[in-house]
């Protein structure tokens, strides 16, 4: 693997924040005042909520732009739109870093598949500029704050490396618990998460039938140093995302297989 150099030449980190929970944001203001505090800071995030539309693009209708402060904007469409309208059309030259989050709620195991936050870090990925996913797994907002200093520190041991592995970014989960409890740092792989009673079928007061996505009750499992038993255990985790989904230890398997050729 190859690193990919970082830097645009003008001394000072610029960075770029988005998210998937919207502009208005409670994570995404704290993790812009935390990137301020590293370098020239931009956000470009969508105006809405847009939590689980995945790696999704608009491209049945026109996207709209709107300037909302000095180096800040939305995007009527996804986080992947964000991003892709962030480093094509709007920072230039492109920031060095591209930080998602901070999301309300987890982002572990096959949460990445679904969720914007990370989708908004793989396409700054895919685009060629680092990035990472951070989200908070638990609710309460004072909590989430006793981590300013935490993620200052650890985005700041980002910057300073030299380069960064291609093709990969970060993807970070914050325990339920303040910043002051937690035990440390851990570096983690994805843990399997099986939902239950997910879909619900309810009848409205004219007698049809709608459907409900969301809800019921969800199973972990993983091995030791997977995301969730680390988060569990009061760690914060740090796991890389690779960009390529290839099986290589099957390759061979299936070309064995008879496909009809």
């Amino acid at each position: 693997m190859t690193d990919a150099p970082r830097g645009h030449g003008s001394g000072a980190a610029r960075l770029l924040c988005t998210n998937d929970d919207g502009i208005h944001a409670p994570g995404l203001r704290m993790l812009s005042e935390i990137a301020e505090s590293l370098g020239e800071t931009w956000v470009v995030a969508p105006d809405r909520q847009q939590s689980a539309t995945s790696h999704a693009l608009t491209l049945h209708r026109p996207l709209r732009l709107t300037r909302v402060g000095e180096r800040r904007y939305t995007v009527d469409g996804t986080p992947t739109d964000s991003v892709l309208m962030a480093l094509r059309q709007i920072v230039d030259p492109v920031p060095d870093f591209v930080l998602s989050g901070v999301n309300h709620g987890p982002n572990m195991g096959e949460d990445v598949l679904y969720s914007g936050t990370v989708a908004a870090a793989m396409e700054a990925t895919i685009l060629g500029v680092p990035a990472v996913a951070i989200s908070y797994t638990g609710r309460d907002p004072n909590a989430l704050d006793s981590y300013r200093h935490l993620l200052s520190r650890l985005i700041g041991s980002f910057l300073s490396r030299e380069s960064f592995p291609s093709e990969t970014f970060l993807n970070i989960n914050l325990p339920a618990r303040d910043a002051g409890e937690i035990l440390g740092i851990e570096v983690t792989a994805l843990g399997r998460r099986v939902y239950h009673d997910s879909l619900t079928r309810r009848e409205d007061p004219r007698g049809h039938d709608y459907f409900w996505i969301g809800g019921g009750r969800s199973d972990w499992s993983g091995r030791d140093d997977s995301d969730f038993r680390a988060v569990r255990a009061g760690y914060v985790s740090v796991t890389p995302l690779h960009l390529d989904l290839t099986n290589y230890e099957l390759l061979s398997e299936v070309r064995g297989w008879s496909l009809g050729s």
